[in-house]
């Protein structure tokens, strides 16, 4: 059975007290073949697609520095490539499951360290994506879905961000979308082979981005309980067996961590134990939905003033997260539409058998975009906007079903009296009950053509919304989209009354004088006129129609491509399209405010954290104005002990600020770009971006490598990254990637130390946490207080090789 064409079927009879045989297949379905140009378009959108993701991907070079470098630690160190450490000495992992570092370093053991290398396999993800996505459709509601699907999915903008980017979604995103596809086989069959499929491809998305994978589970689960064509005890046995396989595919490795002695492995970064489930459940799992995340600068606590959920890394919570300016730009152009068109098909549905198949693909897209996107939506941990590339599939496959579903719904065929001759004898009777079936079925079709205009038209109206974001970029287009969009709805509302009024003509049932008369002739003849040009107008306008819905995002998309993106939080599309980063780095949009700025932040001038710069406890006036400006906070430590002139550093660490209330998120010769956008230096004292150490910085740190195990140590993990790929060796990152872990304890850094293991300590990097350990406030004041401070490239240098012992 190759697919089915998404008409509700109809399970056959059955013995009184047993489950219905499953739903048989139309034979037109079972052995049919695509039509000759689904192949060559498949192949379009997947070329296309792959050049979108491919073209100059290098540009971005190390992307976020944060992963890249834990790939550099797994080309060079299986032992790092397992746990996926920070570094190839394994001093602490990164924050999350390994799975899509896995696919990375293994591309840079075969091609060598560079961007390009730790790149090519997320853009070759995101084109299996598409593929996937495609076949999954296609199964159930024929190619024209599929390919509408899949060129949604492949121009969403967070998607083409993403799939050109070295965090973990773009791994998350393939093994979604192929369980969802394992999930179609298993329900058409009842297959536990296909279902099991299904939770070991979930489980492995836990080892990429942890619980996030799990929130398909209830959805995928309901559909086979609903949809599957067996009988109910069997169907709870398969999913028990599946959710069996989803415990065993995450949980093999999760297991190994835990039973290995914590003296045998890194430790876990992001937890505070050391532990594995800690990091499961607590950073990386309830804490993202309450906000309590120990250790963490984003989150969301209290929620800022006004109301409305998380931190500086959670903006605004509530229902309309996903529109806001921050998100919208990034996943929301066919957002509305996905919501009507799933509104639309299950109307269509109707009150089918429970084996229905097109009530049952509403439900599993449906359900996957209702459910991530309201948890996204009302979390008040940290979120990113790029976390929303997780919706990008179920909007491109709702957009692409309700489509389908609707076109065919006014292409069906109303009465088949309509389009045949009358008879010319005066006494010939007229069916009347042609009318009575007729009539449903034509407002039917009218009702489907008019969900489709309408469609169209909320599409182009919220693309010329978010266009107008960015009024300077291409201002030329925001128009454009609305009159085109705007001009096929109407054509599209109009053809519904021409086709209503040809349809309707010829089956009155009780005026037979009146049919065959000269009038009746006349109206049928220019019905007939009618009909056609609506049958030649219809499709072009419609084929429009969806390029027009397309522009927006497809604009957004390509303009992403073209960009280089860098540091933690990248956004897609252009300047002040929302987000966090975007080029560069994420040196600037922080949530409500323009270029940087943060609204009502206690010193939370410029875009910083409350308190940052200043100290600890910093404090400043609250930010006033329509950009949510405030003065830079000032506090304790506002230049740190034996401090260089490294501007942006953690205050009261060496090498920290120069000055009380310093500008935070730059680095040496970091400076703030374009738009706020960072281009060199470690954004926010180093959290969110790398340093590129200059080549006397280099040089210093890879002489006499070969006898120290890390060439250097400095707090947080992104400060740390920078020198790590600059000079291809170790460097350990205190207190992992928000500098708040405790690794090392200032007791093991200190026996590193005297068995001459680490080299130097650099200052700078570091920055204020929501609770966690003080251990790498520790380790600096600990240095500062014990040996001599030189200045290189800027930066505060301690050479730790005097304290060697022995």
């Amino acid at each position: 059975m190759n697919r089915t064409d998404s008409l509700p079927t109809v399970p056959t009879a059955a013995p009184p007290g047993t489950e219905p045989a499953p739903a048989p297949v139309p034979p037109q379905t079972r052995t049919g073949r695509d039509p000759r140009w689904a192949r060559p378009a498949l192949l379009g959108l997947l070329v296309v697609t792959a050049l979108l993701y491919l073209w100059g991907l290098g540009a971005s070079g190390w992307s976020n520095a944060f992963y890249s470098a834990a790939v550099q630690a797994g080309s060079q160190n299986w032992t790092a490539f397992f746990y996926g450490s920070s570094d190839a000495a394994n001093s602490i992992t990164v924050d999350k499951t390994p799975a899509s570092l896995w696919l990375m370093a293994l591309s840079v053991r075969i091609f060598g360290l560079s961007g390009w290398s730790i790149l090519v396999p997320q853009a070759l993800l995101g084109v299996a994506s598409v593929g996937v996505l495609y076949a999954t459709v296609r199964r159930w509601y024929g190619p024209a879905a599929g390919l509408l699907a899949g060129a949604v999915l492949a121009l969403t903008p967070v998607a083409t961000l993403m799939f050109r980017f070295n965090n973990p979604d773009a791994l998350l995103v393939f093994l979604l979308v192929a369980a969802a596809y394992a999930t179609v086989r298993a329900v058409e069959t009842a297959s536990t082979r296909w279902i099991a499929l299904t939770g070991v491809l979930v489980g492995f998305g836990f080892l990429t981005k942890m619980l996030q994978a799990f929130l398909v589970i209830p959805v995928f689960a309901g559909v086979y309980l609903l949809a599957a064509p067996t009988g109910l005890g069997r169907r709870i046995r398969q999913l028990l067996l599946a959710g069996l396989a989803v415990v065993v595919s995450a949980g093999w490795w999760v297991a190994i961590v835990e039973l290995v002695p914590a003296s045998a492995r890194p430790y876990i970064g992001g937890s505070q134990n050391n532990s594995i489930l800690e990091l499961t459940l607590g950073y990386n799992g309830l804490g993202r939905i309450t906000g309590d995340e120990v250790g963490s600068v984003g989150g969301g606590g209290g929620g800022r003033p006004g109301g409305g959920g998380g931190g500086p890394f959670s903006g605004q919570t509530g229902l309309l997260r996903m529109f806001d300016t921050e998100v919208g730009g990034q996943i929301s152009w066919l957002l509305p539409a996905a919501l009507i068109l799933l509104v639309a098909g299950l109307w269509l549905a109707g009150r089918a058998p429970r084996t229905d198949r097109t009530r049952a693909g509403l439900l599993l897209w449906g359900g996957w975009l209702l459910v991530t996107g309201l948890i996204f939506s009302f979390m008040s941990g940290i979120f990113h906007a790029y976390y929303t590339v997780a919706l990008a599939p179920a909007v491109g496959a709702l957009a692409g079903i309700g489509v389908t579903l609707l076109w065919r719904a006014r292409s069906a065929p109303v009465a088949a009296d309509a389009a045949a001759p009358v008879p010319a004898v005066a006494d010939a009777p007229v069916v009347a009950g042609a009318s009575v079936v007729a009539a449903p079925r034509r407002r039917r079709a009218l009702v489907a053509t008019l969900v489709l205009a309408g469609t169209l038209a909320v599409t182009a109206w919220w693309s010329w919304h978010l266009l107008g974001r960015t009024p300077d970029w291409h201002s030329w287009l925001r128009p454009t989209v609305l009159a085109l969009g705007l001009t096929a709805a109407a054509l599209l509302a109009t053809s519904a009354v021409i086709k209503e009024f040809v349809s309707g003509n010829g089956v009155q049932s009780d005026a037979n004088s009146l049919v065959n008369s000269e009038t009746g002739v006349k109206a049928r003849a220019g019905a007939g006129i009618a009909g056609r040009v609506v049958r030649w107008v219809v499709p072009v306008v419609s084929v429009a129609g969806i390029a027009v819905a397309l522009a927006g995002p497809a604009a957004y998309a390509v303009q992403t491509a073209a960009t280089p993106h860098s540091g933690s939080i990248p956004s897609a599309g252009p300047a002040g399209a929302g987000g966090f980063g975007g080029p560069g780095g994420p040196g600037g949009r922080m949530p409500g405010g323009a270029n940087g700025q943060s609204p009502g932040g206690p010193g939370g001038g410029n875009g910083q954290f409350p308190g940052f710069p200043g100290g600890p406890n910093g404090t400043g006036s609250d930010g006033t104005g329509s950009d949510g400006t405030g003065s830079n906070g000032t506090g304790p430590g506002g230049t740190g002990q034996d401090g260089g002139a490294n501007a942006g550093g953690f205050p009261g660490f060496p090498g920290g600020g120069s000055a009380p209330g310093a500008p935070g998120g730059t680095g040496q010769d970091g400076g703030t770009g374009q738009e706020g956008r960072g281009q060199r230096g470690g954004g926010m004292g180093g959290l969110l971006d790398a340093r590129e150490p200059s080549a006397e910085m280099t040089a210093l740190l890879t002489a006499d490598a070969d006898d120290y195990t890390w060439v250097a140590a400095t707090v947080g993990s992104n400060n740390a990254s920078g020198y790590q790929l600059a000079t291809g060796r170790p460097v350990m990152p205190i207190g992992g990637f928000n500098g708040s872990d405790p690794s090392p304890t200032l007791a093991r850094f200190q026996q590193y130390v005297a068995d001459g293991r680490i080299h130097y300590f650099l200052g700078g990097g570091g920055f204020r946490a929501d609770g966690g350990s003080n251990a790498s406030a520790e380790i600096a004041a600990w240095v500062a207080e014990t040996f001599t401070a030189t200045t290189v490239d800027g930066v505060t240098v301690y050479d730790l090789s005097s304290g060697k012992q022995g």
